[in-house]
This record gives C-alpha cells, sequence and structure tokens, in this order.
C-alpha cells in the first residue's frame, strides 16, 4: 500500500532528506536540470514548510512529493524568485496568506499511476485549509496545467504571456495559476471538490485511487501535526 502524509518539514529531517534528493535525481535524470527555484534546501529547517511525501507502509522508501510553502517574508515563495525578473506583479500577489504547492515530483516506479499528478495536487488542496492561506499559487508544465484546472486552480492571465513563462530553460513552459479562494473552490471540477471535501472532512482514511495504469489503495494521513503558522519576522 502506499502512503501519503503530511508534515511539517523540521519535523521529520529524515524525510525531507529523501524527498529532496529524490527531486532533484528526477529532474538531473530525466530533464537535464540541475537547478530550479523550488530545489533550494533552506525550506527544511523551516516551520512553514508542509511537505506531502509518497512512501511505502514502512516509511523508508519514497515514490514522490510535493510541498506547500507558506509566505511569511523569510523565504520567498519558488514561483517569486522562478518568475520575479520578468514579470515583478507577482511580488505584489504574494503576502502573508498566501502559500504555493511546488517540488511535485514522483519517481519512475509510480510513473503513470497519477500520484505525481492527482493526487499530490489533490492533497495540496485538501491541506490549504488546515493553513492562513488566502490564495494558493502553483507553476505547472504543460503536462500538469490539466490537473492543475481539476482541482480548482486557473491559469492566473496577469502574469507573464497570458500566465506562460518561458522556464527553468528557454524550452520548457510553465504557467502560473491560483485558487484565490481555497475553501469554495468554485472553479474545480464537480467530481474532484467532492474528493477534495471527503477528504478534508476524514484527513485520516484510506481510499482506493484509479490512475492510468489501473486502481490502487492509498492511506492518507493529511493532518498536520502540531501546525502554527509562524509570523513574518523579517521584511524582504
Amino acid at each position: 500500500m502506499i502512503t501519503v502524509r503530511a508534515f511539517r518539514a523540521p519535523d521529520d529531517p529524515e524525510a525531507c532528506l529523501r524527498f529532496y534528493n529524490g527531486h532533484l535525481r528526477l529532474l538531473e535524470i530525466y530533464f537535464g536540470i540541475a537547478k530550479i527555484t523550488s530545489g533550494n534546501a533552506d525550506w527544511m529547517q523551516h516551520e512553514n514548510s508542509i511537505v506531502i511525501i509518497v512512501e511505502d507502509e514502512s516509511r523508508t522508501k519514497t515514490y514522490g512529493g510535493a510541498r506547500v510553502q507558506l509566505a511569511d517574508g523569510v523565504i520567498p515563495l519558488p514561483i517569486e524568485t522562478a518568475i520575479g525578473k520578468y514579470d515583478s506583479k507577482i511580488y505584489d500577489m504574494v503576502k502573508p496568506g498566501s502559500a504555493e504547492i511546488c517540488a511535485m515530483w514522483n519517481s519512475k516506479e509510480v510513473a503513470g499511476m497519477g500520484i505525481g499528478s492527482q493526487v499530490l495536487a489533490r492533497a495540496g488542496v485538501v491541506l490549504a485549509a488546515q493553513l492562513p492561506i488566502d490564495n494558493f499559487h502553483v507553476l505547472c508544465a504543460p503536462i500538469t496545467t490539466r490537473i492543475g484546472k481539476r482541482v480548482g486552480f486557473m491559469i492566473d492571465e496577469s502574469l507573464g504571456d497570458k500566465g506562460t513563462f518561458f522556464y527553468p530553460k528557454d524550452d520548457f513552459v510553465a504557467t502560473a495559476m491560483v485558487i484565490n479562494d481555497v475553501n469554495s473552490l468554485e472553479y474545480a471540477d464537480p467530481k474532484e471538490r467532492e474528493l477534495i471535501y471527503d477528504l478534508r472532512e476524514t484527513l485520516i482514511q484510506t481510499k482506493t485511487e484509479v490512475g492510468p495504469k489501473g486502481s490502487y489503495e492509498v492511506s492518507y494521513h493529511l493532518e498536520i501535526p502540531d501546525y502554527q503558522y509562524t509570523k513574518v519576522q523579517s521584511e524582504r
């Protein structure tokens, strides 16, 4: 069985390291990308970094994950660093109450199951309801833009070229997306909204998920233990 759990980054350094190394290895081997903004490791000791990790039942093997980074004036959101030099409006949009789901990835072992897209995107939106978030950002590759729309994100056409940028390389296109109301999710696919609400109501449960390669069991542990938002400590 696959386990999907959430935790504050400082609470599980070993899992953070597995997550971080797996993400970097995937980027380097399969995409030829050695450095992206969400690959910075400063978040590992930061209270406002929430990790979603996909593991085996023993919690020793990592199949993928994502990170929810809250804006707090200490660590910039990856989307700020990624596209700020192309469009400075992103700095006005990000403030306390903003967050980003970033660094989403899955290993080759589970490719095609829908884990690195639908399961993690859904889990990120589930977590948003536990956090002091007004708007939720994501920077999507073309293949994941469709998944973003399903869980309630809209393309932010006020940024870049109607929401698109060449990032992280000149031959890669990234799309800026945003949810402006994480509670109502008015733009989410109705079936997806129902699944998100079900997980929000019961944060610890086992569900059968269906992906392109068939069905599989997922044990969700999406309650963030002992989380309290750390207020702004410094201004950028």
